[in-house]
């Protein structure tokens, strides 16, 4: 299957996501407040920030499951106003019906847009064979590892050719080896296909060798802090976590992220919570 998309010419491709000053609460509490960001087509951008900031707040306004007024959130033009097949998500725990083989978890989004039975297969065969599955198209969920998983939740995102793949720490429960196999894979993955990506993550060094862009938040309310051009080669090299551009990037971060989590603690330990 050829998926390969000519980069550079961003103001031709669809994925272009903004974010323009985005406050949500959910009852008392403030998740974001003011939250501004711009993504190009084409773009990987990466959310980091201390715990509860918001990060999964944003990915999820983006995707449409948080209700957002006035236009707050536009892809490609177009205010979102709930979800819809240009915005693809991948999920930490990954949400495969068990009761479904591969193939079919895989063929499930386009029998929702309306294809046969037979096209939606054959575009999951295809996906499948993309993310390296062919061989367990017919197996069950629960026979499979955590990275394949992960896999056939990628391959589930993408087989309806979403314009923005959003990412919600999809290897947080993955152990380090396969981790990185996994952050290989999609990189290799995202260069052919040329989606947008917005991926939350809590992982410093996981964020820096997958993103063009890292964004810091602060402590809830979640604000953009800190927008910050990963100035790494692409293909990343193997010696990249030993470079020095990614030490001095991975202390600005560290140093942020530390001192919005003490913020938050010595708040809420001020106000006794």
């Amino acid at each position: 299957m050829q998926l390969s998309l000519e980069r550079g010419r961003t103001a031709l491709l669809p994925g272009r996501v903004e974010i323009r000053d985005l406050s949500v609460r959910f009852g008392a509490h403030a998740a974001l407040e003011d939250f501004c960001l711009a993504i190009e087509p084409g773009e990987f951008v990466c959310l980091l920030g201390p715990s509860g900031c918001g990060k999964s707040t944003v990915l999820n306004a983006v995707a449409g499951f948080v209700p957002v007024a006035d236009a707050k959130v536009v892809v490609d033009g177009k205010a979102v106003k709930g979800p819809g097949a240009d915005r693809g998500m991948v999920f930490q725990q990954y949400s495969l019906f068990p009761w479904k083989t591969v193939l079919e978890n895989v063929a499930f989004g386009p029998r929702m847009l309306g294809a046969r039975r037979s096209e939606a297969r054959r575009k999951a065969r295809e996906y499948l064979e993309f993310v390296g599955l062919s061989a367990f198209a017919d197996k069950y969920p629960a026979t499979l590892s955590g990275g394949m998983q992960q896999r056939v939740g990628i391959a589930r995102a993408l087989v309806n050719h979403p314009a923005v793949l959003l990412m919600d720490e999809p290897f947080g429960a993955l152990d380090a080896q396969t981790r990185g196999l996994m952050q290989e894979n999609l990189l290799r993955r995202w260069d052919e296909i040329g989606a947008t990506v917005l991926f939350v993550t809590h992982d410093v060094d996981e964020a820096l060798y997958l993103a063009d862009r890292v964004v810091v938040m602060s402590a809830a309310p979640g604000r953009v802090l800190l927008n910050l051009e990963v100035e790494l080669p692409r293909p990343r090299p193997d010696d990249v976590f030993a470079l020095p551009t990614f030490a001095e990037a991975k202390r600005q971060c560290l140093r942020l992220i530390r001192q919005e989590s003490q913020r938050a603690f010595d708040i809420q330990r001020g106000s006794g919570q």
